[in-house]
């Protein structure tokens, strides 16, 4: 039984992850043709939100708790994070000949990324 609780968990938190790439990407890719604004503002909105969750856990009891835990840090983080968009949105780039725009994309996701990883860590010592 519990390990139904845990696929529910994660099926409703990833479940509600996905709905909120797919509005935030169609808001936000059509800015550009020369760059996914969308797919990169998920990765980065997402890695900072695992970072808090993360940083969260470290402090606070409620927030370790298996259900909670895998239900925002797997299920919705999961949903909402794009990696796989991320990786074919490159390859279209490297494939029509933008070698700058492919280049600017990988770099400012990965570093903004991990920076943005630090950052809710350090956040969520202040909450």
């Amino acid at each position: 039984m519990e390990q139904l609780k845990i696929l529910f968990v994660l099926f409703i938190g990833g479940g509600l992850g996905t709905v909120l790439r797919s509005v935030f990407s169609k808001l936000l890719n059509p800015i550009s043709e020369h760059f996914y604004w969308g797919t990169f503002g998920v990765n980065i909105i997402g890695s900072l939100l695992l970072g808090f969750l993360i940083g969260l856990t470290y402090k606070n009891p409620l927030f370790a708790s298996q259900s909670l835990y895998l239900f925002l840090a797997v299920g919705l983080c999961g949903g909402f994070t794009t990696f796989s968009a991320f990786a074919l949105e490159n390859n279209n780039l490297l494939k029509n000949g933008q070698f700058l725009e492919f280049a600017l994309y990988l770099a400012a996701s990965i570093i903004l990324g991990i920076l943005a990883i630090g950052l809710g860590l350090w956040m969520s010592k202040f909450s």
